[in-house]
């Protein structure tokens, strides 16, 4: 039996054709920062429910914006810092998270 694959892109969103990858696979990066705690202990900490915690453990951010994951990232004490840089091409720009341990 000959088993077949793609290799990634490194964008799984996008090479799942889904609409908006690239903010999807931004908010993934900043979610994986909250899984340092419990999911009771980061609703209580982020004044959320258990509910949508585990939402966005589950990788399902949907309903959760880029400005208030980066806003749950402070009250967990981490510094946000946002660059807005022009793109390299004529195309459009892209996002990234790039994270520093301290």
């Amino acid at each position: 039996m000959t088993t077949h694959y793609e290799k990634s892109s490194g964008k799984v969103f996008a090479d799942f054709g889904m609409p908006n990858s690239e903010q999807e696979l931004l908010k993934a990066e900043l979610t994986a920062q909250i899984f340092k705690l419990t999911q009771s202990k980061a609703a209580e900490l982020l004044g959320t429910t258990q509910a949508q915690v585990s939402a966005l453990m589950r990788c399902r951010p949907v309903s959760v914006s880029v400005g208030r994951l980066l806003e749950f990232l402070t009250i967990l004490g981490q510094d946000v810092e946002v660059t807005l840089k022009p793109a390299l091409t004529r195309t459009t720009g892209h996002m990234s998270v790039v994270v520093q341990s301290g």
